[in-house]
């Protein structure tokens, strides 16, 4: 009886022991978490550095634009000041032209002016030389009646030589302002024509500057909206990172609770186990003194051993039953999302990288949680449409699963989910063409460049 005591005795210690040693297991998972977690605050400060340098790049770039836009809008009125400039010189020379048009009628009269004067000019010359000159003009002297007469022909022959003389002197003056006019409206005209070439030339030139201006704006524009894009999906990563450091408290929060219901759990049994081993030692005690005592007062009567039974009842918790459409929880480590067939997988997709794979199926398609975790996200985003992010410590690993272009979702930020759970309906929402589950597996944290991404296919089942 004595070794039967000691023998209950050990298998309760050992049962202790196994209680006991449960905390030490806990605590090294919330260490994990809390590392993991540490990580987490570690990337958010680094990605609110990036947004704030990425910001910063914006503002440097969008003063570049403002100034070239400011240089645009100078030599804008550089250009427009040369245009009147321009126009003012092709006025003055369509003024100039006309002058000379009016200068030509003028020549054409002079010319004709000047050829009357040679005509008259050829008579005297012609008959001075049939008279010989001044012979000419003696007979005019001498055959003058009277003195009257006389002094009237000398007065004559005064005129007509002063005539002579004044036509070539007028015809002299006539020739020289008329090469003098042209010399200046063709001096004029040429001055204006280089005047105008140096302005079309200026002009070009200011034309030149406004559309390297003008490219350099679009580029800046391009650059300024590069580092916007990539300032969004910094602020999705930063997101993303906050939300996953909530649930990593989460579920560090939930191991305390555990390690507290385990340790109140152990205590109990620790208390109960202790308690019936002294309740059967004394009852074995009381036995034994008991059948003594039988022994010695009954020497002739039959020996009596009393013997106790115990009877235990255990009940199985009902299984779940999961929705037809959904695949069958696997063993592995992460279990298939949904039904269906892989329609894309992971790698190069128009000219971008596919972070995932994607499985199509028609009709209404449950979607399920790939492992335990904690929810971190669940919203509407433009390109994923609805989709859900859940965090998973598995091994003293962070892993990371998304859920894409889902139709609803059926778990919010913070919920704990179950391997093989489901989460939401297969949809087409968001940057999607057709209805499909986009699928995502990281290894650590999701981040804007989804460098941590690895093929879902190696840890699912195909």
């Amino acid at each position: 009886m004595k070794k039967n005591i000691i023998a209950m005795n050990a298998s309760i210690m050992i049962g202790l022991g196994s209680i006991l040693a449960a905390p030490s297991v806990y605590a090294e998972s919330i260490s994990d978490l809390e590392k993991q977690k540490e990580s987490i605050q570690e990337k958010r400060s680094g990605v609110e550095s990036n947004i704030s340098d990425t910001e910063k790049k914006i503002d440097n770039l969008q003063d570049k634009q403002m100034t070239a836009e400011d240089q645009i809008a100078a030599i804008e009125a550089k250009i427009a000041e040369s245009a009147k400039k321009i126009d003012a010189k092709n006025a003055e020379i369509t003024q100039t032209k006309k002058e000379i048009e009016a200068l030509k009628e003028e020549i054409k009269v002079l010319k004709e002016r000047i050829a009357k004067r040679n005509e008259v000019l050829k008579e005297r010359a012609l008959s001075f030389q049939e008279t010989g000159g001044d012979v000419n003009y003696l007979e005019v002297l001498f055959g003058s009646s009277s003195f009257g007469d006389l002094v009237d022909r000398v007065g004559a022959v005064a005129t007509i030589a002063e005539a002579d003389r004044d036509i070539l002197k007028q015809h002299e003056l006539d020739k020289k302002d008329l090469e003098e006019k042209q010399n200046a409206v063709e001096t004029k005209l040429a001055s204006l024509e280089v005047a105008k070439a140096e302005l079309l030339e200026i002009q070009k030139q200011q034309k030149q500057q406004k559309q390297e201006k003008d490219a350099l704006v679009k580029k800046l524009k391009q650059q300024t909206e590069k580092h916007e894009h990539e300032k969004m999906g910094l602020e999705e990563e930063k997101a993303n990172l906050a939300a996953q450091e909530k649930a990593i408290k989460s579920a560090i929060s939930l191991e305390h609770q555990r390690l507290a219901e385990l340790e109140a759990a152990r205590k109990k049994a620790a208390a109960e186990a202790k308690k019936r081993a002294e309740q059967e030692a004394a009852q074995a005690a009381a036995q034994a003194a008991s059948q003594a005592s039988e022994s010695k007062k009954q020497s002739t009567s039959s020996g009596y051993s009393a013997k106790s039974n115990s009877s235990s009842s255990s009940s199985q918790p009902s299984s779940n039953v999961s929705q037809a459409p959904a695949p069958a929880v696997s063993s592995g480590t992460f279990t298939r999302p949904s039904a269906g067939y892989v329609s894309s997988t992971m790698g190069e997709r128009w000219n971008k990288q596919h972070a995932g794979i994607d499985i199509a199926a028609s009709g209404t398609v449950p979607i399920v949680a790939a492992a335990d975790g904690v929810v971190s996200r669940s919203y509407f985003s433009s390109s994923y449409g609805n989709v859900i992010f859940v965090t998973h410590s598995i091994g003293g690993q962070q892993w990371t699963t998304v859920y894409a272009h889902l139709n609803s979702r059926q778990v919010s930020e913070g919920a704990v989910v179950a391997k093989g759970q489901q989460i939401g309906i297969m949809g087409n929402t968001g940057h999607s063409f057709g209805q499909h589950l986009h699928f995502e597996l990281h290894k650590g944290a999701w981040n804007y460049s989804k460098s941590n991404a690895v093929n879902p296919l190696d840890y699912i089942p195909n």
